[in-house]
């Protein structure tokens, strides 16, 4: 496999003028009013700024409250939070764009990696926006993303990207960021090797089994059946492959990518919810049940953040006409149900008074990818 190139300077501009045209929707004033308010409470309270982590928080789920902050700043034009682009210590990895610390920070996840290019790729769309070097952000993602093309299988289940490199496992979400990324990387680049994988990835997990009999991602493949190993359909594993057919989709021309892709969003709002309102399998508000731990705290938001994702690709409006009231129902929860007098949100959105949420950096992270989800796609009250 021929790996990506690294980028110099001169080559930079040229890497952003072929990333794919977003459509452009005025953003509702109040909503990104509420997002400031939950993001400004994540860093005052939950970000520790001495060693350039959220408290309790971990790489991959850090990465995704970065790309937040930054989708934030891009939809209200403010610059507030880029002193974590800077600081934090994925940033500082970021800028530095070594393969070898990249190597040793990742240790093996895989999927935790592919995180990280999208947030590479968020903080240099806004550092090129206000006219700043993303160099350092391009060369890590690129960095980043060669070390998990290298992780292409053939010989267990005919294809796909390990779970880590223990090669163990291979998951849903491992190859539905693989694909997300190898398209993304191509409308961005150009560069055929990245729409190489994208087709190569498509081809293999659609013949998987891993998508159900309802239309959702379970969680994996039994390596010894390659059959779907049944586990659970998280939010997250829905909302992550219709971004990726979404890009996969702008590259190839294939709008019947789309209509696949809303089989599966159809589904999670269909069955993953209560009373209309996401529902992770981990969260319930009765007393003594169970509660999603810091991981799964964030995965109904990446649903809806892949959701906003997949609107801006599709850049239909019969399509955001379907989504909205979805969206909108979402923002409402988090609002009413999720958050509390501090400007936190809980993990728990269907249920009132916050009943049964778990409170940490993760969960108001979730919330707040809803909430700049709905600043562009949802009602402006």
């Amino acid at each position: 496999m021929r790996l990506l190139v690294l980028l110099t300077s001169a080559s930079l501009l040229l890497y952003l003028s072929a990333a794919s045209p977003i459509e452009k929707r005025a953003q509702c004033a109040s909503q990104l009013s509420l997002a400031a308010t939950i993001a400004d409470r994540l860093v005052s309270y939950w970000y520790n700024p001495t060693l350039g982590y959220f408290n309790s928080g971990s790489l991959w789920t850090d990465a995704n409250t970065y790309e937040d902050m930054n989708n934030l700043m891009l939809a209200a034009g403010t610059n507030t939070y880029y002193t974590l682009d800077e600081n934090s210590q994925t940033g500082k990895d970021g800028q530095a764009a070594s393969a070898s610390t990249w190597a040793s920070t990742i240790n093996g996840s895989n999927d935790d990696s592919l995180w990280l290019v999208l947030t590479m790729w968020k903080i240099a769309d806004y550092l090129t926006t206000r006219g700043k070097d993303a160099t350092g952000y391009l060369n890590s993602a690129t960095e980043i993303y060669n070390m998990i093309a290298a992780e292409w299988d053939t010989t267990n289940c005919g294809g796909g990207v390990w779970w880590s490199t223990a090669h163990t496992y291979k998951n849903a979400i491992t190859n539905e960021l693989f694909l997300l990324t190898s398209a993304s990387g191509y409308l961005r680049t150009g560069e055929a090797s990245y729409l190489a994988n994208a087709q190569k990835e498509w081809t293999w997990l659609n013949q998987t089994g891993m998508r159900n009999s309802q239309g959702l991602y379970n969680d994996g493949l039994d390596l010894i059946t390659c059959a779907n190993n049944g586990q659970t359909t998280w939010t997250y594993n829905q909302g992550v492959i219709a971004s990726g057919l979404a890009a996969l989709s702008v590259a190839t021309g294939d709008k019947s990518l789309l209509d696949i892709a809303e089989v599966t969003l159809d589904a999670a709002f269909s069955n993953l919810t209560q009373g209309g309102i996401l529902k992770e399998s981990c969260d319930d508000a009765a007393a003594g049940g169970s509660q999603c731990n810091h991981d799964q705290q964030l995965f109904k938001g990446l649903l809806m953040k892949h959701l906003q994702y997949y609107l801006d690709m599709a850049n239909d409006p019969v399509r955001t006409a379907k989504y909205a009231p979805i969206i909108d129902a979402q923002a409402s929860a988090v609002l009413h149900y999720g958050k509390n007098a501090a400007n936190d949100i809980g993990s728990v959105w269907y249920a009132p008074d916050s009943g049964g949420s778990v409170w940490q950096p993760e969960a108001s992270a979730s919330g707040l990818a809803v909430i700049v989800a709905a600043a562009k796609y949802g009602t402006c009250l």
